[in-house]
């Protein structure tokens, strides 16, 4: 949250690389890990004579988020050349688009961090098309002060998402960029792999501070650098300080001070001078004289809604609504990805209660999925498996604790039906009047447990659980709880 001091702003700009198999002006490929400059061509090196060729693929990739972002869609968009050098640039200029993008103003909702079931919206400023740089890779260990250039993500297709800056906490930034993920893997546009730079953030941040009735603002900074979901909320957080002790030892404004850009360092937990923000001006763009203006139609927009299916927001609606479950719970499975909510929607509908498949899905799903690091795709338990074994524990033949070893033996042996992982493990299922006799039994014999419940004391059916689990070990205790509960309210 902002300290009350100072109301802080924040304008995100994300490069999402696409998923595409080549790049987007040439047939190279795009695989993350090959050797260093290995995946190269004249065009992508720009050498003399090599003539860009647009990939399609990467085009409709963009529709399909524009269209999913609620933007305003170009039905002109051109490219354009940005020019500026540095080592990693070979050509000198990177293919863009800047006065027509292929994505208008559009917005992104997305649940509110401070409370689940309410929402926040981010407007968007565009969403263009553009070229990746390469990447410089520095070593300055050991004294050494050596760089080194790796070629192969020039020309790697990114677009390029730009918010307004109407992010006003670090923890909504945070969100923000977590639903613009989960959108992207939903759509199936990038895999959003950070760690391999497929998602990337800057943050431009400034603060409004009110100062003798009126409002002030401090200058822009652009940060970059920012390589996890923690490290931009740490980075907002310290920047919004930075910038508000700055701000009380100088007064500067934004009238005051140009913008700068500054580095995030997450090992130290600072931000550093780069330079000094350019303007759109200083990059010289013209239009690139080697590529058509691109024509999009109201058709190809068309197709690409009638594809989308359904996205997380109407996900995370649908499972609230339709299943009962509640903000936090829904917002959870969504968060997994579509494979998940399908796989939920398949334990439903093969007969799990909403509740019990929302509590699985969370704990022992998941679980599994994280230790093993498997997709929802490599679970070996099918939906309608792991329906029977739920099913089992909703009909009381089977206590939770033991439902769980079944669940490991399904894990190793997915072929077998949950009876026959139970027969396996010499778990007999529990008959319900067997348990109902067995309680009526147990209130029978024990008068003052069930004259301490009519005074009040719930808690004296306890003394019940031990003595049922000694005559019938597969008793639920839970459910032991709730019938004796039950037995002794019927007789008031």
């Amino acid at each position: 949250m902002s300290d009350p001091a100072y109301e802080l702003i924040v304008g995100l700009e994300v490069h999402v690389q696409l998923s595409t198999q080549s790049k987007l002006f040439c047939g190279c490929s795009t695989i993350f890990g090959a050797a260093s400059n290995t995946q190269v061509c004249p065009v992508c090196l720009g050498l003399p004579g090599a003539l860009p060729v647009l990939n399609a693929e990467a085009v409709e990739l963009a529709i399909r988020t524009g269209v999913a972002l609620n933007c305003e869609m170009a039905t002109f968009t051109k490219w354009d050349r940005k020019n500026y050098f540095y080592p990693d640039l070979p050509k000198g200029y990177q293919i863009s688009q800047f006065d027509k993008p292929i994505c208008g103003p559009g917005y992104l909702d997305f649940p509110d961090p401070e409370d689940s079931a309410s929402m926040l919206r981010v407007r968007l400023t565009r969403a263009h098309l553009e070229e990746d740089a390469g990447k410089s890779m520095h070593d300055e260990a050991a004294g050494k002060a050596d760089s080194r250039i790796d070629l192969n993500r020039t020309g790697t297709p990114l677009l390029e998402i730009v918010s307004e800056p109407d992010i006003r906490s670090a923890e909504a930034a945070k969100a923000y960029l977590t639903e613009l993920r989960l959108l992207l893997t939903y759509l199936g546009v990038s895999d959003c792999n950070m760690q391999e730079g497929s998602l990337r953030a800057d943050a431009n941040v400034n603060l409004h501070i009110e100062q003798n009735g009126t409002k002030v603002a401090t200058p822009i900074v652009e940060v970059k650098n920012l390589n996890s979901f923690r490290a931009v909320e740490r980075a907002l957080k310290y920047e919004a300080k930075r910038q508000y002790e700055h701000w009380q030892k100088t007064g500067q404004t934004i009238d005051d001070a140009a913008k700068q850009t500054r580095g995030w360092n997450d090992a130290a937990g600072v931000s550093t001078v780069q330079r000094e923000k350019e303007e759109s001006s200083d990059y010289r763009y013209f239009p690139d004289p080697d590529l058509v203006p691109l024509v999009i139609d109201e058709a190809r927009l068309e197709a690409a809604r009638a594809g989308l299916g359904e996205l997380p927001g109407a996900s995370r609606q649908r499972l609230r609504t339709e299943h009962g479950l509640k903000p936090y719970d829904a917002d959870v499975v969504t968060s997994q990805g579509r494979a998940m909510v399908e796989y939920f929607d398949q334990l439903v509908s093969a007969g799990a209660t909403a509740k019990r498949a929302s509590s699985w899905v969370q704990q022992d799903v998941m679980r599994t999925l994280k230790e093993q690091e498997w997709e929802v795709e490599q679970f070996p338990i099918t939906a309608p498996r792991l329906a029977e074994l739920l099913a089992a524990i909703e009909a009381g033949e089977i206590d939770n604790t033991r439902a769980k070893e079944v669940f490991q033996l399904l894990l190793e042996k997915p072929e077998l039906t949950s009876a026959d992982a139970m027969q396996e493990l010499g778990i007999e299922a529990v008959d319900q009047g067997e348990i109902e006799s067995l309680c009526q039994e147990l209130l029978d014999e024990n008068p003052k447990v069930v004259s301490q419940v009519l005074d009040g004391n719930a808690k004296a059916v306890g003394a019940l659980i031990g003595v049922a689990k000694k005559k019938n070990p597969n008793a639920d205790p839970r459910q032991v709880r709730e019938i004796c509960l039950r037995l002794i309210e019927a007789s008031r």
